[in-house]
């Protein structure tokens, strides 16, 4: 509230508090004065707790949203939804003990006993213990993953267990890894900047990798951590020679498993030196924070807290010939042929996608024997480098570019290793694997494949015709199966990057892991060059994300803004939308579901979400009962109206403030002004329609008064014996026992703000809605409960209403005969026209719940309702005085 609405306020009710007690004879001024101050400083507490009030509700909702599963979220929104709802909620607290101090001081202990028990959930911590901070390779197993990270830990089981040729080294553990963060403080400030950034703005992702990765590189490795990595190098060189170099791999704590392999995410360092180790080790560690690697775990729910990097170092393999082999088909979960996708040089061209690698597949049938293959023109390769580690070597001859990059023999070889590593796990393995000048097969890594059942199109032939003028280009590899339409959208650069539109189809020239980042944005991809052994066709299988790779000729083809479907299992590019394939195709999972991200979210919302608390007039309806802060809520609006109301009760303050409705209707309705609810100051103590100026309370009137009210159902025998049971065994219907304003029907206003409390005979009502310009900012809120009839009735009078509300876009919780009901977020004209709908139904609802076991009056109830809301929301919403 401005200075100007607060003394325009204060002005107001000096002037109704003086006319209040004009004519009761002598007054205390100074009585009058501290009476209006006391009113303004309660409403100011009023409209804070509303404030906070729908707040908490809002952030409830979307917590509600994001269970569903269907957007990435991270733990940065769990944590900020918790201490968001948390805060809202303990000034809700604060407001009502300001209303009625010393009343509910319990509410206090049960906000912290909530938040501690959330807070809890949010500081579970993945425990390291008191371990080595380097371990040899040779001394590891799959039983140390937590300590090696899951790529390591494998390696040293194929190495120690399996027994296969495996490059000698050691790894630095996740015990080190947590002494450099702790050394460096490095915890706080990547959570507080993780906390901060936008997840959903890929340029502001962009900035937080930044941040992050200078961050981490201008750190400090404690001086114990690189005298165990010394030591350890000695032992390596002395073992495998003077002036050895490495391969510094990534193993991060959860990489490499089943279903979140993290393929080609993090940093990879080859040809590392002496000299260079410690410098490469930050790169590594700083890799957790790449774009690509926030965005998938991102996507996957995996805490950022839970990944602990750790880092191979293993002796360099300067391979002739290299790539990857599926020890299964990873697109035909019946195929059991093994695939080996072969290149020149290292392996590092196969993974990364920059070349079309040579494709060998090899039948598992007695004795092994190759069964297809397909050379590819392989124009250049990487190598090792003295000077620059790594570089690229462009290949020049024909007969070495279009020369098989493997014997027979040796694809028969992998085959049989990966076979091997295969039954060690018992289940299919993408294995990488190199081939040094002496011949020797030596295994890189090995991590379960992840396999995707055929997609059987099962085409007509009048299709496969039509298929004719539609398509496009044909050709390359599945990556991964299934179709797709969008707008092509090539991406060459960072900028590229920065301006992809959701639902695009990704086009690039080489399947480059770190178009990772864009997959949970893109409706499918397509490359010139890579193959489905990739590691970015195993991020594409991990989302579910059809993919065609090695498409020669498509960047000539294809332009931006095309508009395509890619049918990747039938390896085609198809002009416009093509329905037939699009129908084919499977939802794709939700990703989410079942992470630990989601699974904290949902152990969190325990106690957020659920409510308890529904009925005021229950004895339970109490502070000690709130179990959640959404019970907590409840129970404050509930108290928040009724302590407003009874504000100055000793001088029966609440009903001189109160202005009756002068309007032909049988019923009373008192209406409380909390600040510009009416046109013009209001003398006497009745104030007419016309007077009014609050927007949400004239559509509730406008529906409530649209069509006539017929009257009670009439009662068969039944019904009547309900309603006489019901009367003689209710409190509310004793005299001396009803509730003071049980026959009274109170609004509170502003002019953007009503808050209606109903109870007339056995129904109970409470509306409230704020509707303004301010779309983000509408909410209404509807219960409903009670009813003259025995509880099986008013049970089916409760879902009755229900199913129309749901209709009309509102989420509805029932419990027994109480009703829930809200909608938030919507423009100004839709949410009066939900308001009007409330004002018929609770008018026109009351008392059938007497003839709800009758189906024939049921059905007629429900056309009559459905033909009267169809006339009211058609007419144009009154909006009140300016």
């Amino acid at each position: 509230m401005t200075t100007t609405q607060a003394m325009a306020l204060m002005m107001k009710f000096c002037s109704i508090i003086k006319k209040k007690f004009s004519g009761w004879g002598s007054v205390n001024l100074e009585e009058m004065e501290k009476l209006r101050l006391d009113f303004k400083e309660r409403y100011a507490y009023f409209k804070q707790l509303i404030s906070a009030n729908n707040k908490a509700l809002e952030i409830m909702a979307d917590i509600e949203r994001t269970l569903k599963g269907e957007r990435p979220f991270g733990m940065s929104f769990v944590r900020s939804s918790a201490t968001m709802v948390s805060a809202n909620v303990f000034q809700m607290v604060m407001k009502l003990q300001l209303l009625a101090p010393g009343k509910y001081n319990e509410l206090t202990r049960r906000h912290d006993d909530i938040e501690n028990k959330i807070n809890r959930i949010l500081n579970e911590k993945r425990t390291i213990w008191d371990a080595p901070i380097v371990i040899p390779l040779g001394n590891i197993d799959k039983d140390l993953a937590d300590l090696v990270g899951g790529k390591m830990a494998n390696l040293g089981e194929i190495k120690n267990n399996i027994g296969l040729n495996v490059p000698s080294g050691f790894v630095i553990t996740s015990s080190a890894y947590e002494q450099f963060v702790d050394h460096n403080n490095l915890s706080v400030e990547i959570a507080r900047q993780m906390q901060l950034a936008d997840l959903d703005d890929i340029e502001n992702l962009y900035e937080l990798q930044a941040r992050l990765h200078q961050l981490i590189v201008e750190s400090e490795i404690p001086r114990e951590i690189e005298d165990a990595i010394s030591d350890a190098w000695r032992k390596m060189e002395a073992e495998a020679g003077s002036g050895v170099t490495v391969a510094m791999r990534s193993s991060a704590l959860g990489e490499d498993e089943e279903g979140s392999t993290f393929a080609g995410l993090h940093l990879s360092e080859l040809n590392v030196s002496a000299d260079q180790v410690f410098d490469s080790y930050k790169q590594i560690v700083s890799s957790k924070y790449s774009l690509q690697a926030i965005t998938y775990r991102l996507n996957k729910g995996i805490k950022d807290e839970d990944i602990a990097m750790c880092v191979g170092c293993q002796v360099m393999v300067n391979a002739v010939s290299g790539g990857v082999i599926y020890s299964r088909s990873p697109i035909d979960i019946h195929d059991d042929s093994a695939f080996i996708n072969a290149t020149w040089g290292l392996p590092k061209a196969v993974v990364d996608g920059s070349v079309d690698s040579d494709l060998f597949v090899v039948s598992r049938e007695q004795p092994l024997k190759p069964i297809y293959q397909e050379i590819k023109e392989k124009n250049k390769k990487f190598v090792c480098d003295s000077l620059e580690g790594v570089c690229r070597v462009d290949l020049t001859e024909d007969d070495v570019r279009n020369q098989p990059s493997i014997t027979e023999q040796q694809a028969i070889a992998l085959a049989q290793m990966a076979i091997r590593i295969e039954d060690h796990y018992g289940a299919p393995q993408d294995i990488e694997w190199a081939i040094s000048k002496k011949g020797e097969i030596h295994i890189l890594q090995s991590r379960p494949l992840l396999q995707m059942e055929s997609l059987n199109q099962d085409l007509s032939e009048g299709f496969k015709a039509k298929q004719k003028e539609t398509v496009i280009l044909k050709g390359g590899f599945t990556a991964s199966p299934g179709t797709a339409f969008g707008v092509v959208r090539t991406v060459d650069s960072g900028l590229d990057m920065l301006e992809f539109p959701e639902g695009a189809i990704l086009l690039a020239r080489e399947a480059h892991p770190r178009l990772a980042s864009l997959l949970s944005r893109a409706s499918g991809v397509i490359s010139e060059h890579g193959s489905f052994a990739g590691h970015l066709a195993n991020v594409a299988r991990e989302f579910e994300l059809p993919a065609l790779f090695g498409i020669s000729g498509v960047l000539d083809k294809l332009n931006n803004d095309d508009q395509v479907t890619l049918d990747a299992t039938g390896r085609s590019i198809h002009k416009g939308c093509v329905e037939y394939l699009l129908n084919k195709s499977k939802p794709r999972n939700r990703l989410m579901i079942g992470s630990p991200v989601h699974e904290t979210l949902k152990a969190v919302s325990r106690h957020i979400i659920p409510l308890n608390l529904l009925e005021p007039d229950d004895p339970g309806f109490a502070p000690e009962n709130c179990m959640t802060f959404h019970d907590i809520t409840r129970f404050i609006h509930e108290k928040s109206v009724y302590e407003m109301f009874r504000f100055g009760e000793d001088r029966n303050f609440a009903e001189r403030s109160s202005k009756q409705l002068h309007y032909h209707v049988p019923m009373k309705w008192w209406i409380l002004n909390l600040d510009d609810g009416f046109v013009e100051e209001v003398r006497g103590k009745f104030v007419k329609l016309e007077n009014i100026a609050s927007i949400p309370m004239l559509a509730f009137w406008e529906g409530f008064v649209a069509i006539p009210w017929d009257g009670p159902p009439p009662l068969d025998g039944k019904g009547f014996m309900s309603v006489m049971f019901q009367s003689t065994n209710s409190t509310a219907m004793t005299p001396g026992v009803r509730p003071k304003y049980a026959d009274r029907n109170y609004f509170m206003i502003s002019k953007n703000y009503c808050n209606l409390s109903s109870r007339i005979g056995y129904h109970f009502t409470t509306l409230e809605a704020l509707v303004s310009d301010q779309r983000a900012e509408n909410f209404i809120s509807f219960q409903f409960k009670g009813g003259a009839a025995d509880s099986n009735r008013r049970f089916i009078r409760v879902n009755f209403i229900k199913m129309i509300l749901e209709e009309y876009g509102f989420r509805v919780e029932t419990k027994k005969d109480n009703l829930i009901s809200w909608v938030e977020g919507h423009e100004k004209a839709y949410m009066l026209e939900r308001i009007k709908v409330l004002g018929y139904l609770t008018l026109h609802t009351r008392q059938i719940d007497m003839i709800m076991t009758n189906s024939d009056k049921v059905s007629y109830y429900r056309s009559k309702i459905k033909k009267d809301i169809g006339k009211i929301i058609t007419a144009p919403t009154v909006t009140g005085s300016s």
